[in-house]
């Protein structure tokens, strides 16, 4: 899955993660902290919306 910003568009994707924040290829959306902010605009998980 693939989870957009709303704010800024950036995309978290569970299959690649986010090596440079720390976050290990294959990290699923849920399992990321509920503080978990976007890297780029820093708006928070509720900021995203679901992207197949």
């Amino acid at each position: 899955m693939k989870y957009v910003c709303d704010v800024c568009s950036w995309v978290y994707d569970e299959t690649v993660g986010d090596e440079d924040n720390g976050i290990a290829p294959g990290t699923k959306w849920d399992d990321l902290p509920d503080d978990f902010v976007c890297p780029l605009c820093g708006a928070g998980k509720e900021e995203f919306t679901a992207d197949e």
